[in-house]
C-alpha cells in the first residue's frame, strides 16, 4: 500500500463523522460534502507527519470550513468544488446512499435545523462542536478565533436559542432601543439614564486587553459600575450601535480603527451583563456590522 493510499484509507475512517459535524453546521447535505470534500484537499497538501491526532485535525479543519461558508452564505456563488483531486476520497467515487443520508437528516430534525439557522455562524459553531461533538472550549476557541471563556459565552447563549429557555433574548429591535439609551446615556455623562438601563445585579467582565485600573476585569453592580464608566468614557463618542455575531453590541473605533467591543446580555428590558473585548485576535474574528444612528 502506498503513502497516499494509507492516508486515505485513514481519511475514510472519519468520513462519516466529518460529514455529520459538517450537516449539522450546515444543514445542507451537499455542502456538507462540500465541507468534507475540503478537508481532503488540505491533508492531501499537508505535511502528515506533524499531525499527531488526525481525526482532531480533521474535526478543526472542517469546523473552519463550515464557519467560513456560513459567513459567506449570503453573498457567495453557489459554485460547486473544482479542482482537480485524488481519486481515493473523492466525492463521486462514493454513490449516495439515500437510506443513509435520510438517517442523518433525522438525526438532526427539521426543528432543530430551523432553530440552528438563526444562531450566528461562530454560535452555531461553539454549540454544534460542544453539544453534540463534546469538543472542549479550549479546542473550539483554536477554531473560531476566540477565547475559551468567549466561546463557552457564545455556546450558552445558543444553547438557550435552540432550548428556548430563559432569559431568551429579545428581538433585535428591542436590543437596539435598549444600547441605544445606553449610548446616550454614557455619551452625555447621566448617571441616572445610564442606571435605569442596566440591571441592579450587572456583571461586568473584561479581558485582560480591555481591563483597565479604573475597570478591572470584573466589576458588579449597576451604580457602582456606571460610577466608574462616567468617568472614563473618553471613548464613548467613538462607540457605535453594532449587530455582533447576531445580537446588538457596541463597537468602539476611534479614526475607524476597531479598538473595544461590548457584547450585551438582556434581561427584563435591561442589561444585565457586559463583556468587555479588547483581544486583537477574538475582535478581528467576530461577524459584525455598525448600525445607523
Amino acid at each position: 500500500m502506498t503513502e497516499s493510499q494509507f492516508l486515505a484509507e485513514r481519511f475514510e475512517r472519519n468520513r462519516d463523522h466529518l460529514r455529520a459535524v459538517a450537516y449539522r453546521m450546515l444543514g445542507s447535505l451537499a455542502e456538507a460534502d462540500d465541507a468534507v470534500q475540503e478537508a481532503w484537499l488540505r491533508l492531501s497538501r499537508s505535511d502528515t507527519g506533524e499531525i499527531n491526532n488526525l481525526g482532531g485535525w480533521l474535526t478543526t479543519v472542517v469546523g473552519r470550513v463550515c464557519l467560513d461558508m456560513l459567513r459567506a452564505r449570503n453573498s457567495r456563488r453557489e459554485d460547486e468544488l473544482t479542482e482537480q483531486v485524488p481519486s481515493a476520497p473523492a466525492r463521486h467515487h462514493r454513490p449516495a446512499n439515500p437510506e443513509q443520508e435520510a438517517l442523518l437528516a433525522d438525526s438532526v430534525g427539521l426543528a432543530l435545523m430551523v432553530v440552528l439557522d438563526r444562531l450566528a455562524p461562530a454560535e452555531r459553531l461553539a454549540f454544534v462542536l460542544h453539544d453534540m461533538f463534546d469538543l472542549s472550549f479550549d479546542e473550539i476557541a483554536s477554531i473560531i478565533g476566540r477565547s475559551p471563556v468567549a466561546t463557552r459565552q457564545l455556546a450558552s447563549r445558543a444553547r438557550r436559542r435552540v432550548r428556548g429557555g430563559s432569559p431568551a433574548a429579545p428581538a433585535v429591535s428591542e436590543q437596539k432601543r435598549v444600547v441605544d439609551a445606553f449610548l446616550a446615556a454614557l455619551k452625555a455623562g447621566d448617571f441616572q439614564a445610564l442606571v435605569s438601563v442596566l440591571d441592579p445585579e450587572l456583571v461586568v467582565l473584561a479581558d485582560a486587553a480591555a481591563a483597565t485600573p479604573n475597570l478591572p476585569t470584573e466589576v458588579r453592580g449597576a451604580e457602582f459600575w456606571a460610577r466608574r464608566a462616567i468617568a472614563s468614557a473618553q471613548g464613548a463618542r467613538a462607540a457605535r450601535a453594532a449587530i455582533i455575531d447576531g445580537e446588538v453590541g457596541v463597537v468602539v473605533a476611534p479614526r475607524g480603527r476597531l479598538f473595544r467591543i461590548l457584547r450585551f446580555t438582556f434581561a427584563g428590558g435591561k442589561i444585565s451583563q457586559i463583556n468587555v473585548i479588547g483581544n486583537k485576535k477574538e475582535l478581528a474574528a467576530v461577524d459584525l456590522a455598525v448600525l445607523g444612528e
